[in-house]
């Protein structure tokens, strides 16, 4: 069954209630950038005050009558921006758009100046190609989908490795220390973190401090260039 949630103070409204139109109502998650279903919100004040990209990609901003402001906020990436003119069938059929578009996976996730692209399982800082091995790539694009958020190595093994268990072996914390070690190649030396529940990306600056290569260009030539590893993992 088709799932959405609402942000309203108040509650909903007849003309956007999607249970209406066979949709079933569940509270969204604390972490808002997890939720697989639309979310509703009605207050274009909290819809402004929203900074992650990902929470924006699964809010529906309903109720803007200004076609300016509709299109502000579609070019700050929400997932949709409803008039209020509009009636239950058009918010039903913009909200399956937005759960399709939640469930296909991206080509490209960017987490602050790191850009990682899913078909060459590459990613670059600037015009700097980070040279990551397969594993080291998925490591890092797990880590990217939730940063901020400690992913458990048992998490990792599974989601990363395939593994159901947690074997005898320092893999993961190998293809950590290296993927450290490349990140600080490039003046990163900080994003990745190991806490108490595991593995973390901190919030970084639109740049490294170490290296300001200017814009990205991952299909360019200039992505043939690697940067210079430090000789020891560690």
């Amino acid at each position: 069954m088709r799932q959405f949630g609402w942000l309203g103070t108040e509650r909903i409204p007849p003309g956007l209630d999607l249970r209406r139109d066979g949709w079933s109502l569940v509270n969204p998650p604390d972490d808002l950038a997890s939720a697989s279903f639309p979310l509703l919100l009605p207050e274009l004040g909290r819809a402004i005050a929203i900074r992650s990209v990902q929470v924006r990609a699964r809010v529906i901003v309903t109720g803007i009558a200004d076609p300016a402001t509709r299109v502000h906020l579609l070019a700050l990436d929400f997932g949709e921006v409803i008039a209020p003119e509009a009636d239950l069938a058009e918010l039903g059929l913009r909200a399956r758009r937005v759960a399709q578009s939640l469930g296909a996976l991206p080509r490209r996730r960017a987490h602050g100046p790191v850009l990682l692209d899913l078909l060459h399982r590459e990613g670059w800082v600037g015009r700097h190609r980070l040279g990551l091995h397969p594993r080291e790539f998925a490591l890092l694009w797990r880590l990217a989908e939730s940063p901020g958020v400690a992913v458990s190595p048992g998490t990792l093994l599974n989601e990363v490795w395939h593994l159901p268990h947690r074997p005898e072996t320092n893999s993961l914390a190998v293809h950590v220390c290296r993927l450290r070690a490349k990140l600080a190649g490039v003046g990163l030396a900080d994003l990745l973190h190991t806490s108490p529940g595991g593995y973390l990306l901190s919030q970084v600056p639109d740049e490294p401090t170490a290296a300001r290569p200017g814009s990205a260009d991952p299909g360019g030539a200039a992505a043939n260039n690697r940067v210079a590893m430090p000789g020891a993992c560690g």
